[in-house]
């Protein structure tokens, strides 16, 4: 299962981005795909989730009514629409699916893709 994040760069303070995953490789199922971001210096955490079958969504506290996850299962992409960007927001940003099962195997991983900058100026 690979993903690929494309979308960050450079933007100002108040500014949208929208980030998106594409995933490819053999057919899975997986608990949930996510994104999360590692500012500099700080430790990995989580943004938001979507459930697998689709409908349930997950956001930290810090970016609630600011981002917006969301899937295009024709083209296999899980989007993060970010508005209202703020410094802080300034990080590497991942997305994965967490607790992926490939068809035909017995075991579940999590995948990462490779992540995006993203850098947000005042």
């Amino acid at each position: 299962v690979q993903l690929q994040a494309y979308g960050g760069g450079l933007v100002q303070a108040g500014d949208s981005l929208t980030l998106a995953c594409v995933i490819s490789g053999p057919t899975f199922s997986a608990h949930t795909l996510d994104w999360f971001r590692e500012a500099p210096g700080q430790e990995r955490e989580f943004v938001a989730a979507t459930g697998w079958s689709g409908g349930n969504t997950k956001y930290a506290d810090f970016v609630k009514g600011r981002f917006t996850i969301y899937r295009d299962d024709a083209k296999n992409t899980v989007f993060l629409q970010m508005n209202n960007l703020k410094v802080e927001d300034t990080a590497v940003y991942y997305c994965a699916a967490r607790g992926a099962t490939v068809l035909g195997a017995n075991r579940a991983f999590d995948y990462w893709g490779q992540g995006t900058h993203v850098t947000v100026s005042s």
